[in-house]
């Protein structure tokens, strides 16, 4: 069984920055994938980001550039760099890991204010 703390939401003004932090503990594997999801009122969840084990890396298209991933494997946690931030970033973050079956976090807000 695998548990997910996130950290860091809130609200910041337009072209601000947060950082989010996911802490994974329980049965963690040594080759995993850990990122980011979201989602916003009224609309469908959307992967963010990713980053596997190794440190390979994946964004959508609409964070690429603002936004970085990191992972430290020795604390299994995964860190959301968020710059320049706009009012459509607003939304729920989720982080998870996936080794096999996913784990979600349990989300934290990011509000961004224009």
């Amino acid at each position: 069984q695998v548990q997910l703390v996130e950290s860091g939401g809130g609200l910041v003004q337009a072209g601000g920055s947060l950082r989010l932090s996911c802490a994974a503990s329980g049965s963690i594997r040594s080759i995993n994938v850990m990122g980011w999801y979201r989602q916003a009122p009224g609309k469908q969840r959307e992967r963010v980001a990713l980053i596997i084990s190794g440190g390979g890396t994946n964004y959508a298209d609409s964070v690429k550039g603002r936004f970085t991933i990191s992972r430290d494997n020795a604390k299994n946690t995964v860190f959301l760099e968020m710059n320049s931030l706009k009012p459509e970033d607003t939304a729920v973050y989720y982080c998870y890991i996936q080794q096999g079956l996913v784990s979600w976090g349990q989300g934290t807000q990011v509000t961004v204010s224009s």
